[in-house]
C-alpha cells in the first residue's frame, strides 16, 4: 500500500499507460473481430457480445439483465436479439417464475458459436499467460475484477 499521496500518484502514473496499452491491444488489435474470424463466426460485435453474455450466464436471462451485463440500454439488446432470433441463435422462452415474462436462451447453434469464439479468446489469453504461475493468474483475476468493479461503481456516481 502507498504510504503517502506522492507514492500513490507514482503508482497511478505507472498504471495509466498500462491500462492504455491493454485498451489499445484490444481495440486497435481488433481482438473481437479477429477472434470471430478465427472461430468462423460471421456476426457483428454487439451480437457476439449478447451470445457471450448468455453463454457465460449459463442460463436464460431477461432482456434487462442482458443489457445490464453488457452495460447498454434495453432497446439496443432487443435489436440484437431480434436479429439473433431470426438467425436461430437465440430463442425466447417463458420465465418459469412469471409466466407473463420472457427469457432469452441460446439455441444449440448459438451455444456452438459462443463456445468456438470463447475458445479462441481463451486460447489466446492462455498463451499470453503461459509463463505465469497459477497463483499469479489467480491474483491477476481477483485484482482486475476488484478494480473493474470499484472503478465502475465510483464512475457511476458521476453519471448523468
Amino acid at each position: 500500500m502507498p504510504t503517502d499521496a506522492g507514492e500513490a500518484d507514482d503508482l497511478l502514473a505507472a498504471l495509466l499507460p498500462r491500462l492504455s496499452q491493454i485498451s489499445t491491444a484490444v481495440t486497435r488489435g481488433k481482438l473481437d473481430e479477429r477472434a470471430m474470424a478465427a472461430a468462423g463466426v460471421a456476426l457483428e460485435r454487439p451480437a457476439m457480445t449478447v451470445l457471450t453474455v448468455l453463454h457465460v450466464a449459463g442460463e436464460p436471462l431477461r432482456v434487462g439483465e442482458i443489457a445490464t451485463r453488457m452495460q447498454v440500454v434495453g432497446p439496443h439488446v432487443t435489436r440484437q436479439l431480434n436479429a439473433l432470433e431470426a438467425r436461430h441463435l437465440v430463442q425466447r422462452v417463458t420465465d418459469p417464475d412469471d409466466s407473463r415474462a420472457r427469457l432469452v436462451e441460446l439455441t444449440s447453434e448459438g451455444r456452438d458459436l459462443a463456445t468456438r469464439y470463447l475458445g479462441v479468446l481463451f486460447g489466446w489469453f492462455t498463451e499470453a499467460l503461459a509463463d505465469w504461475s497459477p497463483q499469479d493468474r489467480r491474483t491477476l483475476t481477483g485484482l482486475l475484477a476488484r478494480f473493474a468493479d470499484d472503478l465502475t461503481a465510483h464512475l457511476a456516481r458521476f453519471a448523468d
